[in-house]
């Protein structure tokens, strides 16, 4: 057992002993490419979204030198027919990318230098006499040991992208690092005589030069287009409630902190850190401010874009925006308008993507609050003064006073969408959303909720363990507040919350241009409390 060379099964092992789910599907699906032609495989998922598990679950699927079979074979895997074919059969390489990064630094050596010498030593001490003493390509080393008998390689590489992340601004060994891979990978012949099936994860997708893939021989699944890998890009629908029922946690609350992602095989799809975390600390609660990514997030919804800024209001205040993903060159510097950096918080998980209407989204609470966080300070003062202000806004709601709720909604308006298009009911919506954020700390905040014989704009179901009243809201635009209230009783709106018996705060707001005709933002509200 080396640290590179054929790792066991011991990483594996320990993340069974805790809270798992299967997802051994995955090896089946690289079982399918094993003999065919380009078996390599690149899967690109943020942060703490289960990468190193799957790392460690392949390594001890594969590893000839271990036998693993006891950890399988009452797994999904385990019921394949090709599950006796490869488990334990080929030699392994598996590395993170950040640890030779970490090394190099210590040792003020050149990363590749010490990538490369690191693999090229423990693979002459573990098949000695095959590798010459002077050969200094990995590729043509593995070709060295599989022409002497030896079983072939698979590859699992983690953190694939580091480099790109941490190297940002250095092209050269970028390029450098792509040959690197294509020595492995690309020669044709020598591959398919050598490496059984790569696999390959990170934040990223493989970088673009251009238009093109710098590897194009990989089959590439990522956060934008997951495709068949869909369902284990994170936890499922199905995953999520089984861990609810086993573990006696609220299923409700923690779909709405948790879920959100969506594609067009699996429709929900939740973070699997967050959600184990949840489990382990009995809270629900933010989780995602304690990744490295989180200080980029706030330097990347701050570059200077046109658009940029409305698009992020717009998605704050509950709103989806449409996105061409394809000029992304999958770094994190090569930007060249709004697109391109919305794109990038998709594959670092800030934003949720819909490939049937390509647009994008805040997928759910627990990152709404991330958002909330980032956008504190800097030219986000405005927006971070009104979510500041929110607290205040819904005890006004509560208490019914219908004055300062219109007052404080003109503010916000006027203050959060001064870009944007603000004489329609979506604006209005997205002005709502944002003076109400802090509300999600005691109700569920539901968008068109179906109800009665129409919809409201907004519900607020109270959540477990608060006194506070529902609520629902409608909105209207050059109208009249009155006409909102009308609407909600006539519809009998608070007939979706047909399992909540108490106090219903039904509120109807109007946006209406003031009396000089001017496009000014005047509002007028009405509260009425009834009870059910």
């Amino acid at each position: 057992m080396g640290l590179y060379l054929n790792p066991g099964y011991d990483g594996f092992e320990e993340i069974r002993r805790d809270i798992y789910l299967d997802k051994t599907g995955l090896i089946v699906f690289i079982n399918s490419l094993i003999g065919k032609p380009k078996p390599l495989v690149c899967f690109s998922r943020p942060r703490r979204f289960g990468k190193t598990f799957d790392a460690d679950m392949l390594c001890a699927y594969y590893d000839r030198t271990c036998d693993s079979r006891f950890l399988f074979e009452d797994l999904e895997v385990g019921g394949s027919d090709d599950f006796a074919t490869y488990i334990n059969k080929y030699n392994v390489i598996s590395f993170d990318m950040t640890g030779f990064i970490s090394d190099a630094r210590d040792h003020k050596t050149n990363v590749l230098d010490e990538m490369q010498q690191a693999l090229l030593e423990e693979i002459r001490e573990a098949f000695s006499g095959c590798v010459d003493e002077k050969e200094t390509s990995l590729g043509k080393a593995l070709y060295a040991v599989v022409a002497r008998g030896n079983a072939k390689f698979v590859f699992v590489i983690d953190e694939w992208d580091a480099l790109f992340r941490e190297f940002k601004d250095d092209r050269q060994l970028q390029e450098d690092y792509i040959l690197f891979l294509r020595g492995i990978f690309k020669n044709k012949d020598r591959t398919k005589k050598t490496i059984a099936a790569a696999y390959m994860t990170g934040i990223l997708p493989v970088k673009k030069f251009g238009t093109e893939s710098a590897l194009s021989d990989f089959k590439e699944f990522t956060m934008a287009e997951p495709l068949i890998l869909s369902r284990y890009v994170g936890f499922t629908e199905d995953d999520v409630r089984l861990l609810c029922e086993a573990y006696h946690v609220d299923y409700e609350e923690m779909k709405q902190w948790y879920d959100g992602y969506s594609f067009e095989d699996e429709k929900s799809v939740y973070s699997p850190n967050s959600v184990v975390s949840a489990i382990n600390y009995n809270t629900f609660r933010n989780y995602w401010t304690q990744t490295e990514t989180f200080e980029s997030l706030k330097r990347y919804i701050n570059e200077n874009y046109d658009g940029l800024k409305d698009a992020i209001i717009l998605m704050l205040g509950g709103q989806r925006v449409k996105i061409d993903i394809s000029t992304f060159q999958n770094d994190i510097t090569s930007f060249e308008n709004k697109d391109d950096v919305l794109t990038l918080l998709i594959h670092l998980g800030y934003l949720a993507y819909d490939h049937a209407t390509k647009e994008v989204y805040v997928p759910n609470r627990e990152v709404a609050e991330v958002f909330q966080s980032a956008v504190r300070g800097g030219k986000w003062s405005k927006v971070e003064q009104a979510i500041n202000e929110s607290e205040k806004l819904l005890e006004a709601t509560l208490n019914e006073d219908e004055g300062a709720v219109a007052s404080a909604l003109e503010l916000i308006h006027e203050e959060c969408t001064s870009s944007l298009k603000y004489n329609d009911e979506n604006s209005l919506a997205c002005a709502i959303y944002i003076a109400y954020f802090t509300a999600r700390n005691y109700y569920m905040m539901v968008r068109e909720l179906p109800g009665g014989k129409g919809f409201a704009d907004y519900a607020f179901i109270p959540a477990r363990g608060t006194d506070k009243p529902a609520m629902m809201i409608e909105l209207k635009w050059q109208k009249d507040a009155d006409t909102a209230m009308k609407q909600i009783l006539d519809n009998r709106y608070h007939g979706v919350l047909k399992d909540y018996f108490g106090d219903l705060i039904l509120v109807g707001i109007n946006h209406d241009k003031d009396a000089t005709g001017k496009n000014a933002k005047k509002h007028s509200c009405v509260i009425r409390k009834i009870r059910v």
